[in-house]
């Protein structure tokens, strides 16, 4: 179906599942197992030699896990998908695949605080050096490069500072040196940006937030452009390190998904509205937003970005202490550190999702101790406002 007539809302309901090849049933079955019995031994040996399709052992393959990688492939406009138990298995999977001992990592001067502990392990254990840089024009991308960089890693918007990058832009230069670039974008989803279609070679999710939406599932999903070389990262990397995602998680993702686009325009619709509040509140310092027109990167967001998502960062006056009173004023929004959930969530980056990174690193990030980050979710828009200006209002 990913070549059909069908838009991208109807391949979310549909791709990759017939309902003939599964006993006529209307939903996605859940292969609820670990491994897979073979006829004969003649048939065991040409499955695990590749000569023949079928099951084999669920950390390899599963039917419920496979419907949701071609679903994802379809959504993301790739050719090969693979299915993780985290968001940050993902992240791992990939950078393990492209480096080596040696090598060095470019990527945006923001990153997610885990993602961050990561390349911090990887120097630390392999020599695997990383930079962060601001990558806002070419000029700097090709002065950023290294002989030894293996590839450019970025998020866009960036969690937190909801920084853009101009995808096009990066892989523009990264392309003249032959380098893969990786682009984290769970903060848009596949609704509201591809990154394969602007140039990158793999894109990723923390499926926890905006792919499953609902706040039951954690898990990760990469996608690439060359079918060949994620099956290759599935017989290796992922066979071996084994962070594969359960069949029941599988299942929960791909029910997510029948309803992504309508989620996703109604958090696009309540942060819109959340922004012009906030924006223009006397107690907001600054606010951060992809489609605030205001923004530098404004004209950027708009290119790559069909919506502006549900993503809000604001400082508040008077740094962490009234940052941190005004959380514990809101009543109906949560305090939690994920996103994308039905439920309206606020947390403070400086001392939660972002507290490993060294203090100078996350100044240098715009990360102070003043800055929230406030998922807006799929709540009547009037009671998210209400809840807002009742705990400002105390402020």
């Amino acid at each position: 179906m990913g070549n059909s007539k069908y838009s991208k809302e109807t391949l979310y309901i549909h791709e990759g599942y017939k309902t003939g090849e599964h006993q006529d049933s209307l939903s996605v079955p859940l292969y609820q197992t670990s491994t897979f019995a073979f006829d004969t031994a003649e048939q065991g040996e040409r499955r695990f030699s590749g000569e023949e399709p079928g099951g084999v052992y669920s950390r390899i393959g599963n039917p419920t896990v496979r419907v949701l990688e071609e679903r994802i492939v379809a959504m993301e406009l790739g050719e090969g998908a693979l299915a993780f138990g985290s968001g940050m298995a993902a992240v791992s999977t990939i950078l393990v695949h492209l480096t080596k001992s040696g090598d060095h990592i470019l990527c945006t001067r923001g990153i997610y605080g885990c993602t961050f502990g990561l390349l911090k392990i990887m120097k630390e254990k392999y020599n695997i050096t990383h930079d962060l840089k601001a990558l806002v024009s070419e000029e700097e991308v090709e002065n950023a490069i290294q002989p030894n960089t293996a590839c450019i890693y970025i998020e866009t918007p960036i969690n937190p500072t909801m920084e853009i990058v101009d995808i096009e832009l990066i892989t523009k230069v990264a392309k003249k040196h032959g380098i893969p670039v990786v682009v984290d974008n769970t903060f848009s989803s596949p609704y509201l940006q591809n990154p394969l279609e602007l140039g990158a070679d793999f894109v990723l999710h923390s499926a926890t937030k905006y792919i499953n939406g609902h706040g039951d599932v954690i898990a990760g999903i990469l996608v690439g452009k060359d079918k060949e070389k994620m099956e290759t990262i599935r017989g290796t990397v992922q066979k071996d390190f084994g962070g594969i995602i359960s069949p029941f998680d599988a299942w929960l993702l791909i029910r997510g998904l029948k309803t992504l686009h309508v989620r996703m325009d109604r958090h696009s619709k309540n942060a819109s509205e959340v922004f012009d509040f906030l924006k223009s509140h006397p107690f907001v310092e600054n606010i951060y937003y992809p489609f605030d027109v205001d923004n530098q990167q404004y004209h950027v967001a708009k290119k790559q970005m069909k919506a502006g998502g549900g993503l809000i960062s604001f400082t508040i006056k008077g740094g962490m202490k009234q940052a941190q009173k005004l959380m514990n004023e809101l009543k109906l929004i949560k305090i939690a550190v994920s996103l994308g959930d039905a439920e309206t969530l606020i947390q403070h980056p400086y001392t939660m999702t972002h507290s490993i990174v060294p203090e100078k690193e996350r100044l240098e990030m715009g990360i102070t101790g003043g800055l929230l980050r406030l998922s807006v979710g799929l709540e009547n828009s009037r009671d998210i406002l209400e809840d807002l200006k009742q705990a400002l209002d105390k402020m």
